[in-house]
């Protein structure tokens, strides 16, 4: 499966032509979401080229602290409404019965956003993510919500 959503977003990076959007050279805020347990995440984003950037995100969730970093494409859909997926991964540690411990993550990012015309952007995204850590693997996957002041 994981060969696939590699396949799928290496050939979009690839063939896709990118129109020219305004994407924000900076971005933060918070992400809440899904996914192992309800959690939040500082959320920053920064804009690499006109359809690129990079996301860190740094969150807490149900005995878990973690930090993400994406690299992402984005495609304007419609003036101010765009798509975007990433592929990066991720550092963390546990603290369950079951498994505690270090992680490291291989993460994928899809969603959509939406940039209204003052400095505030929402967004809604599926992240799935593979885990090794501690003799153990673990794939999870969750929907987020996230509102960043853009600047």
């Amino acid at each position: 499966m994981w060969k696939h959503i590699l396949s799928f977003f290496i050939l979009a990076a690839i063939t896709q032509n990118a129109n020219a959007q305004e994407i924000s050279n900076n971005a933060i805020g918070l992400r809440l979401g899904s996914g192992d347990g309800f959690g939040g995440e500082i959320s920053y984003q920064k804009k690499l080229t006109n359809n690129n950037r990079l996301e860190l995100d740094l969150g807490i969730r149900s005995n878990q602290i973690k930090l993400t970093g994406v690299y992402q494409w984005i495609w304007e859909i419609d003036n101010g409404f765009n798509w975007y997926a990433g592929i990066g991964g991720g550092i963390g540690s546990n603290n369950k019965k079951y498994d505690s411990g270090a992680f490291l993550s291989l993460d994928g990012d899809v969603g959509l956003e939406y940039l209204f015309d003052f400095p505030l952007q929402l967004s809604l995204d599926l992240r799935p993510e593979f885990a090794i850590g501690n003799n153990h693997t673990n794939f999870d996957q969750g929907i987020a919500l996230g509102a960043r002041y853009r600047f």
